[in-house]
């Protein structure tokens, strides 16, 4: 039994690697607004078409030595990563979830939860073509498989007094998500930027955030949000530390000085602290978190009181 479960894994794992070469295409070319299916893969460097037995995830990489077999130019160590890392989270979430629709439906929320991440990252944009579809699918998906930790069958049936269809409670269950991640981090937006002046969270991290609450829910949403923030603040000090300590736009902020408008520590300071922090990337990483770790740690808090 154990040898079989062995091979669905090795399967799923190399599932994994395949979805993930898919996803490298998506998180390099949708921000640009280019077609994911043509043309074939190339080059980033020369534009040269790659040939199939240098596209094998992960393998090619290594055998090439992270180089363009043409151009012999350094390809992003960026592919393999998300190639393996995708067949970790694939792995992960059979072994949670085992064989099921539920599989399915979180598999591909993780597939959508990195190209978003990664993107965010690399290029501070949350891509419509990948937030809005996905809330669509999200909701779809919490119909035929309800979200964990769902409230709406206690708000529903204490208005109709009876059961409901469970397709129909997972639907309000994602809905509730969504629409209470829209309306809190757009008025949190909105209220930010009447403090400031300035904005302060981009309504693609409102999109992305609106899609993680129509798989998981209000419950779960309501955890994306508070780690995300979290993990986000702790990142942006550390980044802001790290860019004032490097010398980040000591040129600006010289010339400045030389106008009359500052002293140079204070500019230096101001312009650290107005680099755009990646937030997307953070609630990812929540999302993520809340996914695959949550369930674990839930576990041990209640074997440990027991």
């Amino acid at each position: 039994m154990w040898q079989s479960e062995v091979v669905t894994i090795v399967f799923v794992f190399l599932f994994g690697l395949i979805i993930g070469s898919f996803l490298n295409v998506c998180i390099t070319r949708i921000p640009e607004e280019l077609s994911i299916v043509l043309p074939g893969s190339r080059c980033p460097r020369c534009n040269t078409p790659i040939h199939p037995l240098d596209n094998i995830p992960v393998l090619s990489w290594l055998l090439l030595r992270g180089k363009c077999r043409n151009c012999r130019e350094p390809i992003s160590v960026m592919y393999p990563a998300i190639e393996l890392l995708t067949g970790i989270f694939f792995v992960l979430c059979f072994l949670q979830f085992g064989l099921s629709v539920a599989l399915g439906k979180w598999l591909f929320y993780t597939a959508l939860i990195i190209v978003l991440s990664v993107t965010d990252l690399r290029t501070r944009l949350l891509p419509d073509a990948v937030t809005l579809p996905g809330l669509g699918m999200g909701l779809v998906f919490s119909a035929a498989v309800p979200p964990r930790n769902g409230v709406a069958f206690l708000l529903l049936e204490r208005f109709t007094q009876r059961a409901l269809p469970a397709p129909l409670v997972g639907l309000a269950d994602g809905l509730l998500g969504a629409g209470f991640a829209t309306l809190f981090l757009w008025g949190t937006g909105r209220a930010y930027r009447a403090w400031k002046g300035r904005e302060g969270m981009g309504m693609g991290d409102v999109k992305m955030m609106a899609m993680v609450g129509a798989f998981v829910g209000l419950r779960d949403t309501l955890t994306v949000m508070l780690l995300g923030t979290l993990l986000g603040s702790i990142g942006g000090i550390w980044m802001i530390a790290a860019l004032y300590a490097g010398g980040y736009k000591r040129d600006v902020a010289e010339r400045a000085v030389r106008r009359g408008l500052g002293a140079l520590n204070r500019l230096r300071w101001t312009l650290a602290r107005r680099y755009w922090i990646p937030l997307g990337t953070y609630l990812g990483v929540g999302a993520l978190a809340v996914l695959y770790l949550m369930p674990y740690l839930e576990t041990l808090w209640i074997a440990g009181r027991h």
